[in-house]
């Protein structure tokens, strides 16, 4: 320590740089580097050392034009890998409007990556097909059976009280502004999402590569980061409902509420409009300074525009995300640059279905007793009803009413405009209904689908539209992708309903609300609308999407562990 620190002076970086940088403890850890390249030794901080905002640094980002090489800065923490890995999540995406944006040039960046990498446009979504529940498939490469996302909207057994992600602002005001606030922030990553299931950035820390994110509803990772005091907005927040420190990758940057350091970029608070943007901005900013081996880059923006103007609206908020794609890619001085030294995956959640028409399905069951979000200690009601876009479920809150009360439901539904599944459990097996018939089915038998999962399938295969395929048998559904296996997934989730329900396409179920998106884009159901999403990579991964007979969310985590040599999550 200098001597003006000794004497309780205030301190200039400049005149005592010992001071500004800590010593650390070392520890030496043999990490293989990317694809095809040799094992080396390097240098990380020893894990009790971990303290992200220890390395703060002020300045603001800054973008390099596209035609100049900017020098990358070097960090104290080298690349463990012969390429950094950017996973980029673009929530909403429609394959078809991703394809027309390319062609009319609005997406420059994604078009090369799409023609010079591998590209797939039906890349299966999850079920049900939500943000929260697909992010968190994104992110740990599992299933609603293992991660135990349900749904935006679900009944929380064991606290006896429902759970929002925010279906809308109507919705959350209906739970509870601060309840829904805690659960989005806090208890996601905390408490809901399953501590069995390591997430990407946990399984990339525990073998030392540096990871990073943006705003992303998934960010669990090992490195602790407190609440910042960067705006006047976030010092309020702070000392009223944010309080409290999360876990998170190496560098965090969420909603302006946590951030590994300073940067400039700022998005008051995640506002919907601003969160792309600001993704962009923090993501040259690491890029400069080299702090990242990996970094989820989330580009959400499209995904509310699509919500407020349909999914033949998406080519204009493509266009944003890919601006912020480029500008990533320019703060290494371009995208031939920037190619050099980094590989890309860029994926959508899930796309959107056009909206005709809404289903009241919160009023629909009153007459059996439904919990309503404000009663409070009350607790009155046999039902819970959990409307989550173009997907529900119904919880039977008493369970020895369960075989007096899931039969109501289910004949209630059934009556039901709009309603194309109803799906429950049936001892071992699954019964699935709609309009055009019922089947139930179980996860041993003589069908095999295209994944090479084994099946029985007795009753109407209408009910899903099955068949099978002429060259080699395999089981397969062109309207309802992946549809047995998502919805062995979602059934078999511990925190689901009683019945889950799909829609129509056309149809939504109304929220707690009472919002809804006619006229304009939703998704949540099993129909090939809402789930199918593109998929590409350059960089990394195999050479061909012939590598996989059908790529759903699950494969991402097995290629960003297989880029960096990880020991991927159990499927």
């Amino acid at each position: 320590m200098c001597r003006a620190c000794q004497r309780g002076r205030p301190l200039d970086p400049r005149r005592c740089r010992r001071a500004a940088r800590p010593r650390r403890r070392l520890r030496v850890v043999a990490i293989r580097r990317g694809r095809g390249a040799r094992a080396r030794r390097c240098e990380h901080p020893d894990p009790a050392d971990r303290d992200p905002g220890a390395a703060a640094a002020g300045g603001d980002a800054h973008i390099a034009p596209a035609g100049r090489r900017r020098q990358v800065r070097r960090t104290a923490h080298p690349a463990v890998s012969a390429k950094k890995l950017v996973l980029a999540v673009i929530d909403g995406v429609h394959p078809a409007m991703l394809q027309r944006a390319a062609a009319t040039g609005r997406t420059p960046a994604l078009a090369r990556l799409m023609a010079d990498g591998v590209y797939v446009d039906d890349c299966v979504a999850a079920f049900p097909s939500v943000t929260p529940v697909c992010a968190a498939t994104i992110a740990t490469g599992a299933g609603p059976d293992r991660h135990l996302i349900p749904a935006m909207n679900w009944y929380f057994r064991e606290e006896e009280r429902y759970v929002d992600y925010g279906s809308s602002f109507q919705s959350s005001r209906a739970m509870g502004i601060t309840r829904g606030l805690t659960d989005l922030v806090y208890n996601l990553n905390r408490s809901h999402l399953s501590s069995d299931t390591p997430t990407v950035f946990e399984l990339l820390d525990d073998i030392g590569v540096r990871t990073a994110g943006t705003t992303y509803l998934i960010y669990r990772g090992r490195h602790r980061h407190e609440v910042t005091d960067e705006t006047p907005l976030v010092r309020l927040v702070g000392r009223t409902v944010m309080r409290h420190g999360v876990w998170g990758p190496r560098e965090l940057f969420y909603a302006d509420l946590f951030a590994s350091r300073r940067t400039g970029c700022h998005s008051q608070l995640g506002l919907p409009g601003l969160r792309d943007e600001h993704s962009g901005c923090v993501g040259a900013y690491l890029v400069e300074h080299d702090l990242f081996d990996f970094l989820l880059l989330s580009l959400p923006d499209n995904d509310t525009n699509s919500h407020k103007r349909g999914p033949d609206a998406q080519v204009h908020s493509l266009a944003i995300a890919d601006r912020q794609l480029e500008r990533v890619m320019h703060a290494a001085g371009g995208p031939a640059a920037f190619l050099e030294d980094h590989a890309v995956i860029v994926i959508a959640d899930h796309a959107h279905a056009l909206v005709e028409r809404s289903v009241a399905i919160t009023e629909a069951f009153d007459d059996l007793g439904v919990l309503r979000p404000d009663a409070g200690r009350r607790k009155e009601g046999a039902l819970a009803v959990c409307p989550s876009q173009r997907s529900a479920m119904v919880y039977v809150l008493d369970p020895e009413r369960r075989a007096e009360l899931l039969p109501r439901a289910r004949e209630r539904a059934q009556q039901l405009e709009g309603v194309d599944h109803l799906i429950w459990r049936e001892g071992e097996e699954v019964a699935v209904w709609s309009p055009r018939g019922e089947l139930r089915f179980a996860a041993v038998g003589p069908l095999v689908d295209v994944a090479g999962d084994s099946w029985s399938v007795d009753g109407a295969w209408e009910a899903l539209e099955l068949e099978r395929r002429a060259d080699d048998g395999a089981l397969v559904s062109i309207a309802y992708p992946n549809a047995l296996a998502r919805i062995w997934a979602a059934v078999n989730t511990a925190t689901a309903g009683d019945l889950l329900l799909g829609a129509v396409p056309g149809f939504e179920f109304v929220d707690w609300g009472g919002i809804h998106h006619v006229g304009a884009g939703a998704h949540g159901s099993l129909h090939r609308s809402d789930s199918l999403a593109p998929l590409l990579w350059i960089g990394t991964g195999p050479e061909s999407r012939a590598a996989r007979p059908q790529w759903t969310l699950r494969d991402v985590v097995p290629m960003v562990a297989e880029h960096f040599s990880a020991a991927p999550t159990a499927p």
